[in-house]
């Protein structure tokens, strides 16, 4: 049994609606760390004089529960086990297996002495009628796979970060990857992963009869993270290359693929207008080792790769973040936190003998005149610094803290 890794983040949302009375749901990617989360809570529960008898563990996706075929059978599986007394503690991974499952979950959410907690891996299993059902009853903690940090909390030493950065993103952030050492067991295990987010969560669920096609959008949405992106440029591009195919199609892929969290959606925000632009969004991947299994390493773009990786941070670190629009220019993220809006340009490097590049990267920040904090994040190993209130930060050391 390996050691859990610590999720503190995810933990700490847990901890504080304990026993509240609103149903926890998890959402993520599919193996990003939902269930092994559950166990880590359970273990905490356990801790704090939790009898066994008090938790209720339920895996749809275990072969042990593949008989429950309707939200009666879930329901009386776990009504069934229910103890008057005490709190009950009730976990139901992968949820979204069981058709019309938020009847069972509503019938036991309002049952005495009964804490709720659910995950699944899709967007879709929050709109439509369970949003109807269970809106306002329920609260959702969005997983993603390892940050940084939390990769380098799992390893046994913390020095040469920069090749444990490389690692990390060449091999993925998914916990079990940390368990493999063979390229071609990593391979075995990403190409397991996206196999079966491709077929069970897209092409099943969104009746897609055109598997290769949408194989084909995926290849070139992880080759444009990063970039300005819209359904009919991409169709037109594609179309161009001998694959056609039309822009409402890849907007349902493109759909699909972000309510199976392997795509995340930034839209634009003109920071003068003070407005949302409708055109145009960019698209950030929710574990970089798919991309470099699907492309392999000979296309890998790290700039795009860093901004990638700082887009899932500053999701994790709770900001909604948009593309900036500055005049013509372009702030990589804006992102709005609980104290206002933060600023955030991404290059890998800035060092450069004649400082075009830096001056480059600063102009779209310093065109903007609010006082809102700004920040330059790149790989280069430099003091801290500022320039005239940028500040500069090495993106390892902003990672890790």
């Amino acid at each position: 049994m390996h050691a859990l890794i610590n999720r503190p983040v995810y933990m700490e949302q847990l901890i504080s609606f304990r026993e509240k009375q609103i149903i926890k749901v998890v959402t993520g990617i599919r193996r990003c760390g939902k269930s092994t989360l559950f166990d880590l809570y359970c273990e905490y529960l356990r801790k704090d004089g939790v009898g066994d008898d008090q938790i209720i563990r339920i895996n749809l996706e275990d072969p042990d529960y593949f008989d429950i075929q309707d939200y009666m059978q879930l329901y009386n599986l776990v009504k069934d086990r229910l103890i008057s007394d005490k709190m009950n503690y009730i976990f139901i991974d992968e949820v979204q297996t069981v058709p019309n499952f938020q009847k069972a979950v509503d019938g036991l959410f309002i049952k005495p002495n009964c804490d709720v907690y659910i995950t699944g891996s899709n967007a879709y299993m929050l709109s439509g009628e369970l949003a109807t059902l269970l809106s306002g009853r329920y609260v959702e903690i969005k997983m993603l796979p390892l940050s940084f940090k939390e990769y380098i909390s799992a390893l046994e030493d913390d020095t040469d970060l920069q090749m444990k950065y490389q690692r990390y993103i060449q091999n993925g952030s998914f916990p079990y990857i940390l368990q493999l050492s063979r390229r071609r067991d990593i391979n075995a295990y990403l190409e397991g992963i996206y196999t079966s987010i491709v077929l069970k969560d897209i092409v099943a669920r969104h009746r897609i009869s055109d598997a290769g096609m949408l194989d084909s959008v995926i290849r070139f949405m992880f080759d444009n993270i990063g970039n300005l992106c819209s359904a009919t440029n991409i169709a037109n591009t594609m179309t161009s290359k001998g694959r056609k195919i039309s822009a409402p199609t890849v907007e349902n892929y493109l759909s699909a693929l972000v309510d199976s969290f392997v795509l995340y959606k930034a839209g634009r925000y003109d920071v003068k207008g003070k407005q949302h632009l409708a055109t145009g969004s960019k698209y950030y991947l929710s574990d970089i080792g798919l991309r470099y299994y699907l492309l392999g390493s000979k296309r890998a773009d790290l700039g795009h790769i860093l901004e990638n990786v700082v887009y899932l941070e500053l999701l994790r670190r709770g900001y909604e973040i948009y593309i900036g629009k500055v005049g013509s220019a372009e702030v990589d993220f804006i992102a709005i936190g609980d104290e206002g809006e933060e600023y955030y340009q991404v290059a890998y490097t800035v060092n450069d003998a004649d400082g075009k590049t830096l001056a480059r990267e600063l102009a779209p920040l310093e065109s903007i005149k609010d006082h809102n904090p700004k920040h330059l994040i790149t790989m280069d190993f430099v003091p801290l610094t500022s320039h005239n209130g940028i500040k500069q930060i090495n993106a390892l050391e902003w990672l890790l803290h």
